[in-house]
């Protein structure tokens, strides 16, 4: 049964065998250096988009920074506004004589408040009193 191969036909299938494993050898080449070329745009457009995206951070941070100090800026010419209020100061040197015991004329002429707004000093002191 084997007398009947040819002796060439053992070399003619290594031959086969090696021209398919060359050939399946070119075929990964190309598949690999396409792959390595969209992977390589890929990291690319991720870079930009991932640069774009720092890029925007840092500018809302600066602004970020920049309204918060914005903001305390206000809060301090508010708390300033608050302490240098003189209608502030009237009610409370209205409330402190009312603890004294002046009455509601006193409280208009020594503050320079209105009779409605002394009669509530008044009112509250004495209700703080009760």
């Amino acid at each position: 049964m084997f007398a009947e191969i040819p002796s060439y036909l053992p070399w003619g299938l290594t031959v086969a065998a090696l021209s398919l494993v060359l050939v399946q050898g070119v075929v990964h080449g190309r598949q690999i250096r396409q792959l390595k070329s969209s992977l390589k745009d890929r990291c690319d457009i991720l870079g930009r988009e991932l640069h774009a995206t720092t890029s925007g951070s840092v500018g809302v941070g600066q602004r970020l920074v920049a309204c918060e100090r914005q903001l305390h800026e206000l809060r301090t010419t508010l708390d300033e506004m608050r302490q240098n209020d003189p209608l502030r100061i009237s009610y409370d040197e209205a409330s402190r004589l009312v603890d004294l015991g002046a009455d509601i004329d006193d409280l208009m002429n020594t503050c320079g408040i209105s009779r409605p707004e002394a009669e509530l000093v008044s009112a509250l002191k004495r209700r703080q009193a009760a």
